[in-house]
């Protein structure tokens, strides 16, 4: 089983940049297709990013595709999420989560087994 822990969330201004870091332990990562999830206030957890173990798969939402890139370092046992270009609406409580499914990415947080506790990110515009 593994635990995952997000780090990086901070205050900046719109514009700016961040790198979110989620470092897992008891298991080793690569053996989980990652995704990173958000949730701001009154609204429902929603897909950000993905990547499967190998690396080769990493879908995007729509709303950060071209600004965020997810990563992962095998050797540090940690997936990344490069955040470039930050706007208000990227305001919200980020997760990283691991699942045991093969294959593709999936979209939906129910398709994922292991949880962090999250990283808040805010944007000031």
């Amino acid at each position: 089983q593994v635990q995952l822990a997000e780090s990086g969330g901070a205050l900046v201004q719109a514009g700016d940049s961040l790198r979110l870091s989620c470092a897992a332990s008891g298991s080793t990562i690569n053996t989980y297709n990652v995704g990173w999830f958000r949730q701001a206030p009154g609204k429902e957890r929603e897909f950000v990013a993905g990547i499967t173990r190998s690396g080769g798969s990493t879908p995007y939402a729509d709303s950060v595709k071209g600004r965020f890139t997810i990563s992962r370092d095998n050797a540090k046992n940690s997936v990344y999420l490069q955040m470039n270009s930050l706007k208000a609406e990227d305001t919200a409580v980020y997760y990283c989560a691991a699942s045991i499914s093969v294959g593709a990415i999936y979209y939906s947080p129910s398709e994922y087994n292991y949880w962090g506790q999250g990283t808040q990110v805010t944007v000031s515009s």
